[in-house]
Order: C-alpha cells, then structure tokens, then sequence
C-alpha cells in the first residue's frame, strides 16, 4: 500500500551527500535500484537522478514493523527514507561518489509500489532499443540516458547565458506558419476557421528572424523547434531544436568570432577540453577534393588524389572513359592494408556500388614491391609506377579508385574513407576536430525537378564577384555560406543573407520562380526589404547532433527525452493515430481508404 510523503520534505539528492555529512541526518527519496538481505542487516542501493546511496536498514533502529516492510524492498519501488549518515563499516565502494558513506534508516515509507520492469534499469544495457523507446518513461531512468539529458540542459542554459551576455536578445518566432515550397516537405496543420487551408510547422524560423533584423533588434536568438517531413538517419528526426541566432551589421568573421567563442565556453565548461581558436576554415571545393565531403571528418587521414593527369594515356578503358565523359579518376591510399583479403575488397566493391560506383579499381602493393592489382594487366609498367608514385603507395599499402563523373567519385570515395576508418577503429570519440567549410555552391541541379535549387536556401548572398554568372552561368556561383562541421558531422550552418530587393529578385528568378509566384509565396519579406534593411547574417545549430557528439553517442536518440523511430512514429504513445470523423468535419477533411495493391 502507497503511503504518503506527509511531514517529510527530502533534504538533498542522494549523491549530494559526502563523508563532510557524516553524522546529520538526512531524509532522501528515490527508487529502489537493488536490495539485498543478509540475515539481520537490509541494504539497499537507493536511486535518484544525482546517483546512488546505499541504505542500511537494521531492525533495533527501525522496529519489527518497519524493518518488515524494509524485507519487502523490490526494485523500482519509490521509497522516503529518514536516517543518519554514517561511515560505511564493510569497506569503501569506490565505483561510486557515495561509496565510503551509507545511511543508517530510522524511518521507511513505501511511497509507490513497482512491477517488474521488462528490461534492467542499468547503464549500458544490450535491450532492443524498439523494447526501450516503448517504455521510455523507464528507459529515461537509466544513469548513462540521465547524463546526457543533464548535459543537454546544461548546454542549453550556458547558450542562452552567453548568448545573452553577447547582447542578443531570446525572441519567439510563430509556430504556424505559411507554406514554402522549397526545402523538405513541410507538417501541414489544417485550420478549423480558413476550411481548405493549412498552416505549416516551421522547418525553420529562418523568415522570420530575418524579418527581426528588418526591425530593428541588431542581435537575436532562439532554442527553436523545428519540423520536417524527411526521412529520418541516426542524426535526423522529424522534430528536433535549433540554436538560432541572426546578427545585424556583420560579415562572416563576426558570425564565426562568436561562435567560436560559444563552442569553446561549452566545450570547456561541459568536457573541461581546451578548444583553440580560431578553428580551421576550408573551402567546399578544397573540402570535396581532398575528401570526397563537404563535411570531412579530420581525426584521419585517407585524403583523396586526384590522378586523372596520371591515368589520361592509359589502356585501361574505365579510367580514360571517365575522363572523355568530363569526370575524373582519384584514389584512397589505405596504409598498411595491402594484404587485405580479397573477400573483404570485394565487400568494399559492393559498398562503392551502393553509393553509385559501377566498380571500384584497386591495387594491392606487396611487402616485396610487386602488385596485385584488378587492372594492372590493362596498363605498362611505366604507368602502373607513376599511379604508385602520385599515390605515394609503399609496401603494404592498398590503393582504391573511382572513375566516374565528380559527383560519384566524390560520393564513393568520400564515404569509402568513412567506412575503412571505421573497419579500422580510427575514429577516436575523445578527440574533437573543429572546420569551417565555407564558399558553398549557390545552386545544385535537381534531376528530378530539371531545374537548379538552392543548396541552402533562396535567402544566401552569392559571393560578390559571382553575381555576374547568376544568369549564365549559375553552376559557377559560390555562396556566403558556411557549415561548421565536427567530426565529419554538420552541427550548424549559417550564411550571409540577400538584403537588397534586386539580388533578391534575380535570386528567385534564377531558381525558376516568376515575379507573382515568388511574391505570392515570399511577399512579406520582399515587402519588408522596401523599407530599409541593414546587412544581415545568422547561423543556427543543430542541439540535438551537437549533444550527440558531445555525449559520445552514436544516435540523437539518446540525447532526446521521447524520440521518433525511422517511420516517424512513436512507439510509447503510438503517435501518430487515427482521430474521431467529427474532428476531421469540423476540419472539412476526407480520407480516401486505398489497399496495398493500388
């Protein structure tokens, strides 16, 4: 039977406590981690989101009565205890901060009785992750999830204090807001009132704080929720927080300053690690030609080598088909794993395939100086020597080449030195490599739309120099934009913003938008730029990824209190559901029923 906490009132958290308290009594409260019996003593390990206690229950403090409903202590159970802090007698548990003090029990109260739990509530455990996130309430006791939701809170205060201390200013942007085309597709929120109309939940308040700085409020900042309807990864989940901030008068020095400036205080203060500044910058061309990414993780080495040069003459057709096709022929050097087996290079084949390589080329470089190769027989000594050579292949080295056009190669090669770093445990998560990767192309070419898109959004400035080739030539032109990258994960992005109506203008223009549809969507903003704009720029962090990282975890579920599953769903709540037909009237939505087959 529950009892309640009357005339109690807990006095600290349970490892708060420290040999400096021995002798006062304490009352504490928590759940039940462990209980053990041993004849005439009862301990019990007592939890709360602080850590451990043990509690010492003996029957001539408590009484008979008490000291029988200590007897029957299970896990799980929240329990009130009054006692005395003492020396621990049977020697010191140093895997705990506690672990030289106990708490000797006058009082016990059964403040909530428990079942089983259908998995352990301990760290580190190998339960299904699908069988956690449906009792997420439980899971969200563990000690290691605790951490790293403490760590996620502590993040966000010391943001908003430094961020205050800055001089921005924490403003809420709305919720509801107009549909865009451009970007992930949006959450679309019926309205009740406009029947037929839908609201869109913001993918970003990327408008709006815009529309800030054209008000006059020089420095803003928002730990904003944000929504998208796109497939979910380990980084990715359909709503997630952003760090969002716009600055007024500033290029991209002072976007970058302060958040150098922010990292290194979070880093420090968190991970007590010595950021230093000012973190590396590289360009996206620079990026993508060394490693195949415009996030390159920097723990390793593995770069790409461009050998088309080397390769132009030579008899083997893939690489010179390449070349006459406008593509390129590079390399990864793998160091020391030239006697790799073949059936692990033909498995690195099939995973260059899958990021759209017809086949990948490669050269194994024997201990004596001979090769094995799956092409040599199609090129001369000579040429083979000189691929070796711009490779910078020694003995034991195994060397691995696309051919294709640049994308692919980037594409494959790019994600082949991931892959071989993590066969060979070269990723070290104690180690943290900042880089600015900046000059990002303005547009991409979609395929399936046949057109050209924005690659961050129609509100980036292009490079100045580059505003000639937005009509001719928009391929060739390079944006004010930059992503700060962590260990080969994108935390944040940012850029310098359009703020003259005429760029503006042609901006949309060159991404196909007529004059009407593009004030039918963005007339607010092109309105507002007629009354003066100042230059303006911003940024915004991903908190969940950044956490992640910070956490050493290798999904943002972990660092997020009631995540989404790869569908979108919720497996606690069983989110998102069917709703009663009269809400849908009322809403003036049908469903249209299909089967399978259609």
């Amino acid at each position: 039977m529950a009892e309640s906490m009357r005339g109690l009132k807990r006095t600290c958290r349970c490892a708060e406590l420290s040999e400096k308290n021995i002798g006062q009594e304490v009352t504490v409260m928590g759940w039940v981690q462990k209980a053990r019996n041993t004849g005439g003593l009862i301990f019990v390990d007592l939890r709360d989101r602080s850590g451990l206690l043990q509690i010492n229950f003996q029957e001539d403090k408590l009484g008979q009565e008490l000291f029988d409903k200590a007897y029957k202590l299970r896990s799980e159970f929240v329990i009130a205890v009054v006692g005395t802090v003492v020396a621990r007698e049977g020697g010191i548990n140093k895997n705990i901060p506690t672990g030289a003090i106990e708490v000797v029990a006058t009082q016990l109260r059964v403040l909530s009785e428990a079942q089983t739990p259908p998995f352990p509530i301990e760290e580190d455990i190998k339960t299904k992750e699908e069988l956690r996130l449906k009792y997420r309430y439980l899971d969200l006791r563990r000690p290691d999830l605790q951490r790293n939701l403490i760590m996620r809170s502590r993040i966000a205060t010391l943001t908003r204090q430094f961020l205050a201390d800055e001089g921005f200013l924490e403003i809420e942007t709305p919720m509801l807001n107009k549909s865009t085309p451009e970007g992930a597709r949006d959450y679309l929120v019926p309205s009740r009132v406009h029947p037929g109309c839908f609201y869109a939940l913001p993918q970003s308040p990327q408008l709006f704080k815009q529309l800030l700085m054209c008000s006059g409020y020089d420095r803003y900042f928002q730990l904003a929720r944000c929504f998208r309807d796109e497939d979910l990864r380990a980084d990715r989940q359909p709503e997630f927080t952003q760090i969002d901030m716009e600055l007024s008068f500033v290029d991209e020095d002072d976007v970058m300053d302060v958040n150098e400036r922010l990292l290194q205080k979070l880093f420090k203060e968190i991970l007590d690690i010595d950021i230093e500044l000012p973190i590396q910058r590289m360009t996206w061309q620079e990026a993508m030609d060394r490693f195949g990414s415009d996030k390159p993780d920097l723990r390793f080495g593995m770069e790409l080598n461009d050998v088309s040069d080397v390769v132009k003459g030579c008899g083997f057709g893939v690489f010179t088909g390449a070349l006459e096709n406008g593509g390129s022929v590079r390399g990864i050097n793998a160091k020391g794993q030239g006697g790799m087996p073949r059936k692990k290079i033909d498995a690195l084949v099939k995973f260059a395939k899958d990021f759209g390589a017809k086949g990948l080329a490669y050269l194994c470089i024997n201990e004596d100086g001979t090769y094995k190769s799956s092409f040599a027989k199609f090129m001369t000594e000579d040429e083979l020597h000189a691929l070796v050579d711009k490779m910078d292949g020694q003995p034991g080295d195994l060397l691995l080449f696309a051919a294709d056009r640049n994308k692919v190669v980037y594409d494959v090669l790019g994600n082949l030195r991931l892959e071989l770093a993590r066969q060979l445990d070269l990723l070290d998560k104690n180690e943290y490599r900042f880089l600015w990767v900046t000059e990002f192309p303005q547009f991409e070419y979609s395929e399936e739309e046949q057109r050209y898109v924005a690659m961050h959004h129609p509100f980036t400035m292009p490079m100045e120099e580059d505003l000639e080739l937005l009509e001719t030539e928009p391929g060739k032109v390079r944006a004010r934009a930059y992503d700060i990258v962590l260990n080969g994960t994108e935390i944040g992005g940012g850029s310098i913003r359009i703020h003259q109506d005429d760029i503006q203008e042609r901006m949309f223009e060159a991404l196909g938008f007529t004059k009407e549809s593009a004030y039918e969507q963005f007339g607010f903003l092109m309105n507002a730029f007629k009354y003066g704009v100042p230059p303006h720029a911003g940024l915004a962090y991903g908190l969940d990824r950044l956490v992640m990282l910070m956490a050493k975890e290798d999904s943002i579920r972990d660092v997020i209190a009631f995540p989404k599953v790869k569908d979108a769903s919720c497996l606690m709540t069983e989110a998102p559901s069917r709703v009663d037909d009269k809400q849908l009237e009322e809403l003036c939505i049908g469903i249209t029923e299909t089967n399978d087959e259609e």
